[in-house]
């Protein structure tokens, strides 16, 4: 490159206030906007924004990806995918976990800074976490959330929060910024979502489920981004919604951060596929602006020029906005020198180093959720038999990614974790994740053909990163943009299990999913059933080390596993009604909160005080296992209200026959609900039912009156 490329830059190091570090990101953002034509001003105001070389400014992409690890920028840890790690019920891991991301990542800005060029994915601030409500498994992108459970996604929410943004450094630097998305009521169909209207919401759903997460992590941390979302909200772009950007986020919550819009959100205010509410791009761009989308994934607000021009905006309204924006460029130090920030100081040997992966694989044991055991097949013992592995996802290292995933060194797929721990195995392919009837028969002859020796067959299949997603064209019948049409496992595979059950096998199904399945008949063909989600790069170890019983299962289950579609329903329909542990009154297959372990767990009377209940909870088999305690509350009097909903837990290890206290202490969100005399989330005396147990489907209830 020639020295020539540099003399710009050079020529712009003058001492412009806003340059002073000494300063507060405010002050100088207010300096910097002073100098800026109204040209420059809209071109920071996009996601690739540009350089401005007369003030040294980098060009800056504001899109970055962090979902389980550093992603789409090449090598790095690649983490569980959300919804398994939701499976931990474990927030103080979870923080550790986007420790570690928020450091690669940091090495990433750091690499393409010095390519003299921002990458795509090399930026300072990920949009991340998704803590959207996984109301529907039949929703593509549920995989990216913390599951069905408002507090128990505001709990996992803020551990990713502190874990991305770190505590800033000693020259007050962030080391990253989180990104709270889709804000708001958001969650499928895919096919829809640029025209998708979330109307005839009610009250008490939108502050008890929808907006319960978003609320209660923006008033606990400093989140630094909010996504708005492609959806409308009452017949409004949630990316224009006074209601959802104005009343609530910035006045009733006092959020003092930037909004960002989905991708291509603003192109759907005028685009004919979209919600048509706009003429053209300059409407819609001024009205965004105005409502407090402050930064564009896109590039309508290449508009706000002539929206200025013609009167549409202010320019003092446009300030507004970009001061946001530049708050946050000066916080993370993106806007001085590379050498002067302490954060970007990380070798590039960190990235997917022996101490992350090991990481990635106490997350991964944490996820693997056991559902079926009934005979004590598991685990298994590495001798005495000869093992049969097939399927599908068996030796596919993608299925280990889920989606919005980085790059691992190596990753270890099922079988290959399985072969590390027993030498008496064979392999076939066995069916595909979906097929045809012809194919699915010739597949399932073949199976059973090579592997007639084994008495124990170990079967891998589910979905696939593949087949569900985001707004993705899937050629199979049950999936459709993204989505399953139906949640009943795939029909080459149901009768893939039932054949090698037919044929006298034992049969083990690890099924590997971001999304709940109806799997009623797999309880009668299968002997054991392990739910390992997409358990990112170390996976196959995770899947055998729980198999061969080095360490006991210990996974709740985030989401409900229903038992047929007739459980659920209109896809469509936001009403919580029938929807979720909460307010399905059916009866589930494996309740929210549900994980079978090696040892058997006993819980003694629990006693409640004003400040916590304690029990005593007893290992009485022969594993030391971790178990996850869960406590539920319900308002008596409210017969419109939630069946019961979660708002304590904590993950013990427990030694075999051992005892251990478990004490969780309530907070001001313990005995928060919905008031209807108000509208309002509130604390308010009266009588309580609180349950705990190991799940949502096995509690004990003690009553308590909560005094005013």
């Amino acid at each position: 490159m020639s020295i020539l490329t540099f003399i710009p830059l050079l020529q712009a190091i003058v001492a412009f206030p806003f340059q002073d570090m000494s300063k507060t990101p405010g002050e100088r953002a207010d300096d910097l906007i002073s100098r800026l034509s109204l040209e420059q001003k809209v071109s920071l105001m996009m996601n690739e924004s540009s350089a401005i070389d007369e003030f040294g400014i980098h060009s800056y992409n504001w899109w970055s990806e962090a979902l389980h690890g550093a992603a789409r920028a090449g090598t790095a840890t690649v983490f569980p995918q959300a919804i398994g790690m939701a499976a931990s019920w474990d927030d103080a891991l979870l923080e550790k976990v986007f420790d570690v991301t928020s450091t690669e990542q940091r090495i990433k800005f750091v690499e393409g800074r010095n390519r003299l060029h921002e990458d795509w994915y090399h930026g300072l601030t990920v949009w991340t976490p998704n803590i959207n409500i996984f109301r529907d498994p039949r929703w593509g992108r549920g995989q990216e959330t913390y599951g069905e459970d408002p507090y128990l996604t505001s709990r996992m929410g803020a551990a990713v929060v502190r874990g991305l943004q770190g505590t800033p450094d000693s020259d007050g630097y962030d080391k990253l910024h989180a990104c709270l998305k889709h804000y708001a009521v958001h969650s499928g169909p895919e096919s829809s979502r640029h025209r998708f209207n979330a109307e005839n919401v009610s009250w008490r759903d939108l502050s008890e489920t929808y907006l319960y997460a978003f609320e209660k992590i923006i008033k606990t941390t400093d989140v630094q981004e909010v996504m708005c979302a492609y959806n409308a909200f009452e017949g409004k772009p949630c990316c224009s919604s006074d209601k959802l950007l104005v009343n609530l986020l910035r006045n009733e919550w006092g959020y003092k951060g930037l909004v960002v819009s989905d991708c291509g959100a603003i192109d759907d205010f005028y685009k004919s596929y979209g919600h048509k509410t706009h003429p053209d791009a300059a409407s819609a761009s001024a009205d965004a602006v105005r409502t407090g989308t402050d930064l564009e994934c896109g590039d309508s607000y290449s508009h706000l020029l002539e929206a200025v021009r013609n009167g549409q905006l202010k320019e003092s309204e446009l300030d507004i906005s970009l001061k946001r924006l530049l708050v946050a460029r000066f916080r993370l130090g993106e806007m001085d020198p590379i050498e002067k920030v302490s954060w970007n100081r990380y070798p590039a040997e960190l990235l997917d180093c022996p101490e992350h992966r090991e990481l990635a694989l106490k997350m991964a044991r944490e996820t693997m959720t056991l559902l079926h055991n009934p005979s004590g097949i598991l685990p298994l013992s590495k001798t005495g038999h000869k093992i049969g592995i097939t399927g599908a996802n068996a030796a596919d290292s993608t299925i280990l990614f889920g989606n919005y995933n980085g790059f691992p060194r190596y990753a270890v797929t099922p079988l290959e974790g399985i072969k590390a721990k027993s030498d008496d195995c064979i392999w076939a392919h066995g069916t595909d994740l979906v097929a045809d009837d012809a194919t699915a028969e010739e597949q399932i002859s073949e199976m059973l053909r090579q592997l007639a020796s084994c008495d124990v067959v170990i079967y891998f299949g589910g979905l696939s990163p593949r087949l569900e997603g985001e707004e993705m064209d899937v050629p199979f019948n049950g999936f459709s943009g993204g989505d399953r049409t139906s949640i009943e496992l795939p029909a080459v595979q149901r009768r893939a299990l039932r054949a090698l059950h037919d044929a006298g096998k034992k049969v083990i199904f690890v099924c590997m999913s971001g999304s709940a399945i109806a799997l009623a008949p797999e309880t009668e063909s299968c002997d054991a059933i392990l739910q390992a989600w997409y358990p990112g790069e170390e996976g196959g170890t995770a899947i055998a080390d729980v198999l061969f019983g080095e360490i006991s299962p210990s996974g709740k289950l985030p989401v409900t596993f229903y038992a047929c579609d007739s459980d659920l329903p209109d896809f469509e329909d936001y009403d919580m009604k029938g929807r979720t542990y909460r307010y399905f009154t059916g009866k589930p297959l494996w309740p929210f909160g549900f994980g079978l372990s090696y040892t058997t767990f006993e819980y003694e009377k629990a006693s409640v005080s004003p400040k916590g209940i304690t029990l005593r909870v007893r290992n009485s088999g022969s594993f030391d296992s971790d178990e996850v305690v869960q406590i539920y509350v319900r308002r008596a009097d409210d017969h419109e209200g939630p069946a019961m909903a979660l708002r304590g837990f904590v993950r013990k290890h427990i030694k075999a026959g051992q005892k251990a206290t478990v004490t969780i202490p309530f907070d001001s969100e313990t005995f928060r609900c919905f008031d209807p005399s108000t509208g309002d989330m509130n604390v308010r005396p009266g009588r309580f039912e609180i349950m705990y147990g190991p799940d949502s489907g096995h509690l004990k209830t003690i009553e308590y009156e909560l005094p005013e």
